[in-house]
């Protein structure tokens, strides 16, 4: 192999490439009658063309093809690597011209969809579960209806004018009287507009997640201005009022301190209040003028104010401060919970019992010699831990590996930390990579959601989907509702369900509208953000040859939605996006731009791409070239 390449030059000979493809054939057509025994039971009123597909498609895909593909390239020939929707169709025409090459009489073989057949499965597939294709684009667009929507029917018209084909109501958000309105305005802007728009929700499944963290003393900090050279060049202010106008606003953003009427009654301008701050330095705060229900102070060194903090009210007369009031104390402190910062090389204990987290304890080093703790919402999953168990937190922005499983809890080793440390909160998701959390498909609050997904929604998602048992529960649960019509979504999030993709597909296909949604965040989580780009490949492949629509989600064009200014690798992003039958876009304040900005990425790659094939549309960058000249002997 050339070592500069990677292309060792070897390439069949036609006959021995012919014999090549008739036994892969033989292979395939066996290893997919072993795929679909297992799966008989999934399909009774017999296995579909689709499924036979399928089969064929895992069978071909489990081996190295890459030599027989450069052969086949080499004698003009398609090199199968487009041929997921058609497996055997495609492999037969290649038989048969690689036959006629050299002379040789071939059998064509049966089964599967032909070349016709198997796009036309995908599209009705794709329409039956997501609705038809907006006119202009080959891929409809789901939007993640925000909370505002309950309640803004113009918004949601717009949404829908704008190219919105699905609205996704998530149900780990807002309350069931706001998804219906929301439904409604749904109903009402298909009427208005002319355009059709589904509505799609999404269960919000068990996501393990951390508890709560202990709360801790609030303090308020008094900073004057300093210039560079660290003079004080504005005092620090703060508002002393009453504790019914705690709530407001100060002006200017300044802090709010309450006191009790009656001090505040003889209160006057001119007064000092003398303390010991939170580091027990003295401390001088002016009042310096009355204000709307209180007075404002202000000091001129920083200061540390918490609920423990005493005030001496002081008065000038006579020629010295007297003291006219002891023992003050302040109240309107915002409640705040103790910062559990964590570096590489920190333990964490995963808590079994639903206590409050605390940050442990360092040495003067700053090393760990307590460990921080913190509650997991799910309990029952740190039975499943084993040593070396990799666990992610917080959409991965803090890596930690299984150290031991005692009747506490975990014990985790940070393994992956900013160097200034990770802030870790409450209600931050985990995830654990691989690992069968032994939890149902549906939870308690997904059995409930679903009564209002049975009377509102066309088509509902399953999340974490991980196997074909997953979504047996769920289609027993929407029969006892009577909803066994409606669509299915398995969101594939997890390594567990990319690995059994596979047998979700083959055991869900034959029993529902189904479609697959690449929910990219926390599968990003899970496999590597460095591996996503591939697995979301291969889960394009695989639902292809299944002609299984997919929804490609998670953060598409998230910067333009949400700050109304587009990054460049999301632009590219969401071109690529077009490959899938449905892109999702997420809510945010500029989601209409955003809508609108994907409609017209999506319009224009699909004159250039449909899935893997290029579409060879006239280039304008040729176009636009002058005409070459002729040589001046013609």
């Amino acid at each position: 192999m050339n070592e500069k390449t990677g292309f060792d030059g070897s390439v069949w000979q036609p006959e021995a490439l012919l014999d090549v493809l008739e036994a892969l054939r033989w292979d395939i057509e066996e290893g997919a009658e072993r795929w679909l025994r297992r799966y008989e039971d999934a399909f009774p009123d017999g296995v579909t063309t689709s499924a036979e597909n399928f089969a064929h498609y895992l069978a071909l895909r489990n081996r190295d093809l890459r030599s027989v593909q450069r052969s086949l390239a080499r004698f003009g020939l398609s090199s199968l690597g487009r041929h997921e929707p058609h497996v055997l169709a495609g492999l037969n025409e290649v038989i048969e011209a690689l036959g006629a090459r050299v002379g040789r009489v071939t059998q064509r073989r049966r089964g599967g969809p032909t070349f016709e057949q198997a796009h036309l499965r995908l599209a009705t597939h794709a329409a039956d579960l997501l609705g038809s294709v907006p006119e202009g684009r080959d891929s409809r667009v789901m939007v993640t209806l925000p909370s505002a929507a309950a309640d803004d029917p113009d918004l949601v018209r717009s949404l829908v004018a704008s190219g919105m084909d699905m609205a996704r109501i998530n149900c780990a958000h807002d309350d069931p009287a706001m998804w219906r309105r929301m439904a409604r305005h749904v109903r009402d802007a298909e009427a208005r507009t002319g355009r059709s728009c589904r509505v799609h929700m999404d269960l919000a499944g068990h996501k393990v997640r951390t508890g709560p963290v202990a709360p801790r003393t609030p303090v308020v900090r008094l900073k004057p201005v300093r210039d560079a050279y660290g003079r004080a060049v504005r005092r620090a202010q703060v508002d002393l009022v009453h504790p019914e106008q705690i709530g407001d606003t100060g002006r200017g953003g300044v802090p709010r301190l309450c006191l009790d009427g009656e001090t505040l009654a003889s209160m006057k301008v001119g007064d000092r209040l003398r303390f010991r701050d939170a580091r027990k330095s003295s401390r001088l705060l002016a009042v310096r003028e009355a204000i709307p229900g209180g007075f404002r102070a202000d000091i001129g060194s920083t200061a540390y104010v918490t609920p423990r903090t005493r005030f001496a009210l002081q008065r000038r007369g006579a020629g010295k401060w007297q003291t006219v009031i002891r023992g003050l104390r302040c109240g309107g402190f915002v409640e705040a919970q103790m910062e559990i910062r964590l570096f590489e090389g920190d333990t964490l204990v995963l808590l079994r019992r639903p206590e409050p987290g605390t940050p442990g304890r360092r040495d003067e080093d700053g090393g760990m010699v307590v460990p921080a703790r913190i509650a997991c919402s799910h309990p029952q999953v740190i039975d499943q831990l084993d040593p070396g168990q990799a666990v992610w937190i917080d959409d991965g922005k803090i890596g930690a590996e299984v150290e031991c499983v005692d009747a506490h809890g975990a014990r985790l080793r940070i393994t992956r930390s900013r160097p200034q440390g990770a802030v870790l909160h409450e209600d931050k998701g985990l995830n654990f990579p691989g690992l069968d959390l032994g939890l149902p498909a549906l939870s308690a609050q997904d059995e409930q959601d679903l009564d209002f997904v049975a009377e509102l929604a066309d088509t509902v998602a399953l999340s974490f989907t991980e196997s074909r048992s997953d979504l047996e529960a769920l289609g027993a649960a929407l029969a006892r509702r009577g909803a066994v019509d409606l669509g299915v979504i398995a969101k594939i999030e997890t390594q567990r369900g990319v690995q059994n993709l596979p047998d979700i597909l083959l055991g869900g296909m034959g029993r529902f509208d189904l479609g697959v949604m690449i929910a990219r965040g926390d599968l990003a989580v899970e496999i590597g953000g460095e591996r996503l780009a591939e697995v979301q490949e291969e889960l394009l492949w695989l639902c292809e040859a299944a002609h299984v629509p997919v929804i490609w989600a998670t953060q598409v064009l998230e910067s333009l939605a949400k700050k109304g200014i587009a990054s460049r690798p999301e632009l590219t992003d969401a071109a690529m996006s077009g490959r899938a039958e449905c892109v999702m876009l997420n809510k945010g304040p500029y989601i209409v731009t955003a809508l609108r900005t994907l409609d017209g990425i999506l319009h224009r790659m699909q004159q250039h791409q449909r899935k893997k094939t290029p579409r060879l549309r006239a280039l304008g960058i040729v176009q636009n070239q002058p005409a070459p000249q002729p040589a001046a002997d013609e």
